[in-house]
């Protein structure tokens, strides 16, 4: 069978490019995303339901691609697979600015629908760095977090109903737009950080939230995590403004992230073992940067505030924000480093960042990890300070430093960039075993011929 002309004769207003129009392409943050024989980009539902129905039928692999931001290798493709990209599927086709409810395509990116919500005075109520490029769709399929899930959640607690084609071909449609409904297994879950392996998901309705008047942002040195999380805790029970981001950084990214970025000495307070930038909405800027800076100085003594700034201005803000979000400084300075993404319950941040420091050095004493992350719901970024990629029995010695004792603390080896190739035998070894066994027959039950995104997650 000849692939390229039996897809354009399936699929003849779809857009389709070869492997040699794929290798001239930017793949995004993962080398491997078009190492597939083909690309299509359908036009809508309909297109992508014939492709997949195509694929099943041949026994070709079919992997989903939104805006190839993941950084699990959820989208990493090989020969012989066929690309499902969904950019074609781009439109907002409804916001409801009195019940608050989106409904979009999988291919619409975040900030498109940021911008198109805010129109109303609402919000996603969900943001991450990649807002530019990642789409809804990957969203879903990645269960993603960001800054703002220790109030909203992830977007499992976003979505309200979805839909997606099977791998049969057949239109999976549960677009509920109600937050309450009880009328059997909610099934849209199975999709939501599934990564595509049981479905494409091609519409979503989302929840929607009013949005504060301004923002106002501050940096501030801490001596640790519990005192962030005292900072934390005393704005989360303000009633003047709203708490919307609490990032930390530890001393060792901090410094990698002022170096790359050239700030200069005295800038901003960086001086001190951790650094909390602190988002705040009100109805106005000068209701955020008051409420800021009162909250700060009733505290101050109390939590041990090493430093702190209030950003004067939106320059100045920006700049406290590229400490956390440039994370491709990381990358730049140590080539392909192995990076992880953890979640630790929020009283045991210290005791965790401690004891995998102590961990690491005993398998390398030059290895001084940078970690950082979202303070208030507990998701750390770990990244190692040396060039990749490491052997694989290293790379799996480091995995057990970093994940020994989570499951069972209530925690999580993989918090918000998914499984992908890159955790899949990290999955096979720290998840729970029944929870392997009952993804495994849901995978088997849903998409017998293995066609949707084979090898990810559960294998």
């Amino acid at each position: 069978m000849a692939l390229l002309p039996s897809l354009r004769a399936a699929l003849p207003n779809a857009t389709i490019w070869d492997a040699a129009e794929l290798a001239s392409r930017d793949p995004g943050f993962d080398t491997r995303n078009f190492g597939a024989s083909a690309l299509v980009r359908p036009r809508d539902v309909e297109e992508v339901a014939a492709l997949v129905k195509f694929c099943s039928e041949r026994g070709i692999s079919l992997v989903a691609q939104g805006g190839r931001t993941g950084l699990a290798g959820g989208a990493a493709t090989s020969q012989g697979q066929v690309i499902c990209d969904l950019g074609g599927l781009n439109r907002i086709e409804d916001i409801d600015p009195f019940t608050r409810v989106a409904i979009v395509q999988a291919g619409v990116t975040l900030g498109a629908l940021q911008e198109a919500a805010a129109q109303h005075g609402l919000d996603p109520g969900i943001d991450l760095a990649a807002r530019g490029s990642a789409t809804i769709g990957g969203m879903v399929s990645t269960n993603a977090g960001g800054i703002m899930a220790f109030r909203n959640g992830t977007m499992r607690h976003r979505v309200l109903g979805l839909e997606a084609v099977l791998p049969d071909g057949r239109l999976f449609c549960d677009l509920t737009r109600v937050l309450k409904t009880s009328a059997g297994y909610d099934l849209k879950h199975l999709f939501i950080g599934a990564e595509g392996t049981l479905g494409i998901v091609t519409r979503v309705a989302l929840r929607l939230d009013p949005v504060a008047g301004a923002s106002a942002t501050a940096l501030v040195g801490v001596p640790n995590a519990a005192s962030a999380q005292h900072i934390v805790r005393h704005f989360l029970t303000s009633t003047s403004a709203r708490l919307t981001a609490a990032e930390i950084l530890w001393r060792n990214f901090a410094s990698l992230m002022q170096r790359s970025l050239n700030y200069a000495s005295g800038s901003l307070p960086l001086d001190a073992p951790c650094l909390l930038v602190l988002g705040l909405g009100a109805d106005s800027i000068e209701a955020a940067r008051s409420a800021l800076e009162g909250g700060l100085a009733a505290i101050w003594e109390e939590v041990g505030i090493v430093d702190g700034l209030v950003a004067s201005s939106e320059g100045q803000a920006a700049a406290m924000w590229r400490l956390r979000e440039e994370t491709v400084e990381i990358e730049r300075a140590h080539p392909m480093a192995p990076s992880f993404d953890v979640s630790v319950p929020a009283g045991a941040l210290d005791a965790y960042v401690a004891r995998i420091e102590a961990g690491l050095k005993k398998l390398d004493a030059s290895y001084a990890p940078y970690v950082y992350g979202h303070l208030a719901d507990g998701n750390l970024h770990i990244s190692l300070n040396c060039e990749g990629p490491v052997p694989h029995e290293r790379h799996e010695a480091i995995e057990d430093v970093l994940y020994e004792g989570l499951r069972e603390a209530g925690g999580s080896f993989s918090a918000e960039h998914g499984v992908g190739l890159e955790k899949r035998e990290a999955y096979e070894r720290h998840a729970d075993p029944v929870k392997r066994d009952l993804a495994k027959a849901i995978k088997e039950l849903i998409d017998p011929g293995n066609v949707m995104n084979p090898g990810k997650v559960v294998g």
